[in-house]
């Protein structure tokens, strides 16, 4: 199958947000996708299984470059569930639903993956290590705390506006706290106020 445009931007982006946030081999990696946008439309209005079809053709090009699991957001009519394959919901303990995306409820992408995914699911919500956008899905119910932008080099697909992020462990500790080995001080073992 030739790479169309829309592949080789979402295989891009992919890799750029991969390499950003060091996303690794079974993590999670949520994919919010309005095709109506991509084709220039207004969200949910011009669905297109083409659109996704080159989409996820994109999404795979990088996955088998990097190993993630994709995880693909439905729209509001399936309150926002999840395609993924049963063998990453099991493994992250996801809360399963029941229901086939279709391009009306579910949306065009959603209802494509499920369709092309090794062995779909539904999950009701998912803590993803990393997110795209693409379209104004809004995905960061879906995106592990605390979320990191990421810009990417591709503003848009189609005339879809893209967002992205990946999510780090969130920093406690206050003033006084140290998140890196190499900021100790000569004396770490030196008593301290919290003794």
């Amino acid at each position: 199958m030739a790479t169309s445009l829309i592949s080789h931007q979402v295989e891009t982006i992919v890799r750029e947000l991969a390499e950003a946030g060091g996303l690794k081999a079974g993590q999670l990696l949520v994919i919010g996708t309005s095709t109506s946008e991509v084709n220039g439309g207004r969200i949910g209005t011009s669905g297109s299984g083409d659109v996704a079809q080159q989409i996820f053709d994109g999404v795979e090009a990088a996955r088998q470059r990097i190993g993630f699991y994709p995880v693909y957001q439905c729209c509001e009519h399936l309150n926002r569930a999840l395609v993924l394959e049963r063998e990453a919901a099991e493994r992250y303990g996801l809360e399963l639903v029941s229901a086939v995306p279709v391009p009306k409820a579910g949306g065009s992408m959603a209802s494509y993956a499920y369709r092309h995914l090794p062995n779909a699911c539904l999950a009701e919500t998912v803590q993803a290590h990393a997110g795209i956008d693409i379209g104004d899905t809004f995905i960061g119910m879906h995106l592990k705390r605390v979320a990191v932008p990421v810009r990417p080099s591709i503003l848009e697909i189609g005339k879809a506006h893209v967002t992205m992020a990946y999510t780090r462990p969130k920093l406690i500790g206050g003033e006084r706290a140290v998140y890196k080995l190499e900021e100790l001080s000569q004396n770490p073992d030196q008593p301290g106020a919290c003794d």
